[in-house]
């Protein structure tokens, strides 16, 4: 024993009356919206991270210039 179109029809009726075609237009576009955001939340975390390089040390020479002093500085990178 399975809904027939008849039964379907009276039972989507029955809906509109009580929720209203504006009502239901915007449970429709909810629902949309929150499948949307959830198969993009699906892909993002499907897909492999990159892996991160290691940070480069950059290094100032230490040569000394005619009449100003050298500064020895060890660049590191924020993370």
């Amino acid at each position: 024993m399975g809904l027939s179109t008849t039964h379907l029809i009276i039972f989507l009726v029955i809906i509109v009356l009580i929720f209203g075609t504006k009502k239901l237009k915007n449970i429709g576009s909810d629902l949309g919206g929150a499948v949307k955001g959830f198969k993009d939340g699906m892909r993002d975390g499907s897909t492999p991270e990159k892996p991160q390089e290691a940070p480069v040390q950059a290094q100032v020479s230490t040569e000394k210039t005619e009449a100003k002093t050298t500064i020895d500085v060890d660049a590191k990178v924020k993370s």
